[in-house]
């Protein structure tokens, strides 16, 4: 449990069309934003205190998804970029996020129309998450930085046929990127109430003592018409891919996809669903 002593969270709403095609648009209608395109909130996956009840589950795995018991039938990929983080602070406030490393990311997600918290549709226990082992050092998170190269690809294996479960994406394809994103997401983790799917994250930070890392999730890319159609089943794997545009093509990167084989540089997530 590489992670176990971090702060979890996820962006919603961070890449154009994606609440709409999950079915999650109506969730945030209550929610005013600045802009349009600016993301809806940002929601807990992990909160490393006793007292955080189901978020308090470590629920990260390179390997493995665990299929969800119950009503489950309606579980989906969600391919995004992580970035690893340190977390500073004055007087109990963030204020600063510093992005170390990026790395493919899956915010699997049952869909939950009734679900009264985003957070509900993101932790069910161990192994309901993922992040590859795979981490890419950043040395800053400016424009022009390594991640403007970065692209995101996405894919569902099941009895031997691999399809493309994710539009390959840029990762300047999110709405909110570089410093931007960065100052959004420590306001919200300073002033997001607890209303409606959001929580109330400064809460959560004091819970944990104030963890001195964070791991975000930036948002979800668009889905291919397979991949918003699709749902996962047990024996199925997800393939995430965060790669270098600059050195490889995406034509390439579904190739590696179908031999389940990937070069070094690049971060790779696969996880089969059990």
């Amino acid at each position: 449990m590489k992670f176990k002593n971090v702060i979890g969270l996820g962006v919603a709403g961070n890449f154009a069309g994606h609440l709409e095609q999950a079915g999650e648009a109506a969730d945030f209608a209550s929610i005013t934003t600045i802009e349009e395109i600016q993301p809806k909130a940002i929601f807990p996956f992990y909160v490393p205190a006793p007292q955080a009840g189901f978020l308090s589950v470590y629920p990260l795995s390179s390997k493995e998804i665990q299929f969800p018991t119950g009503n489950a039938d309606n579980l989906q990929i969600e391919p995004e970029i992580a970035l690893i983080c340190g977390l500073e602070y004055n007087q109990q406030k963030v204020t600063k996020i510093r992005p170390h490393f990026f790395a493919a990311y899956n915010d699997c997600s049952i869909r939950r129309p009734n679900a009264n918290k985003i957070c509900e549709k993101k932790n069910w226990g161990a192994n309901s998450k993922g992040i590859s082992d795979k981490l890419i050092p950043l040395s800053n998170f400016e424009p022009g930085g390594e991640m403007d190269q970065y692209r995101i690809a996405c894919f569902h294996r099941r009895n031997g046929q691999t399809r493309a479960y994710g539009l390959d994406s840029p990762a300047l394809g999110y709405s909110y990127f570089h410093h931007k994103l960065l100052d959004w997401i420590v306001e919200r983790m300073n002033n997001q109430p607890d209303q409606g799917p959001m929580n109330n994250i400064a809460e959560l930070l004091q819970q944990a003592d104030y963890p001195t890392q964070a791991i975000i999730s930036i948002g979800a890319t668009r889905y291919t018409e397979f991949g918003e159609k699709n749902f996962l089943q047990k024996g199925d794997v997800s393939i995430i891919v965060v790669y270098n545009g600059t050195i490889y093509t995406e034509q390439q990167i579904a190739l590696m996809a179908e031999d389940l084989a990937f070069p070094d540089d690049i971060s790779t997530l696969i996880q089969e669903v059990v």
